[in-house]
């Protein structure tokens, strides 16, 4: 039972920073035109990317805060604050004159979409609290769901509608700012010796 709490209390989170259904009308107005066998390529690489750049994160995040004299409790503020500001401003939202390249998947679709700011400090705080597997399993299956909602985007939207789904960005986003206070919370905690 403990097992399955520590799952939910590391997935969730993640898939609120993720926010893959969120993404889909801007993933579906930058694919638009782009044929079918093209655009699985830029789904697949874009969820590729996305792992890539969050584990290298997880693992040389904490030697460079090390490094840096930097303490879990001081990245919980600072990442509860970052947290907060994003969920409040529309900070990841990018204009359409993007151009189509062969690197789309990589960016801005890999990060900074999947994979920004919110996620990965959302993964360092998690692998602090709950450690690195649990943390990289959660990561893993949360990037395999947003592979396949962008596989199915088309479909997704269909189902959800396009107003449906800026409604879950709203309610991810007021998640996210949930999450971003208790971070603060628990951070000014642990630095102040309050239990």
């Amino acid at each position: 039972m403990e097992i399955i709490k520590t799952f939910l209390l590391t997935f969730i989170p993640i898939f609120v920073a993720i926010d893959a259904p969120g993404i889909l009308p801007l993933y579906i107005s930058l694919v638009e035109g782009i044929p079918e066998a093209q655009r699985k390529h830029i789904a697949r690489q874009s969820v590729i990317t996305a792992f890539l750049v969050a584990i290298s994160f997880l693992f040389l995040g904490n030697f460079i805060f090390s490094l840096l004299g930097i303490k879990l409790e001081d990245f919980m503020i600072a990442g509860g604050i970052l947290l907060l500001i994003l969920s409040i401003s529309d900070i990841l939202t990018l204009k359409k004159e993007l151009s189509i390249t062969d690197t789309l998947g990589v960016v801005p679709i890999g990060t900074p979409l999947l994979t920004g700011p919110a996620t990965l400090t959302t993964l360092i705080i998690l692998a602090g609290s709950y450690g690195y597997p649990i943390v990289i399993f959660s990561l893993s299956l949360n990037l395999l769901i947003a592979w396949v909602m962008l596989e199915k985007a088309d479909f997704v939207i269909k189902v959800m509608g396009v107003h449906g789904i800026k409604a879950f960005a709203k309610v991810m986003a007021l998640l996210l700012s949930a999450i971003a206070v208790s971070l603060i919370k628990k951070g000014l905690t642990k630095i102040l010796g309050v239990s």
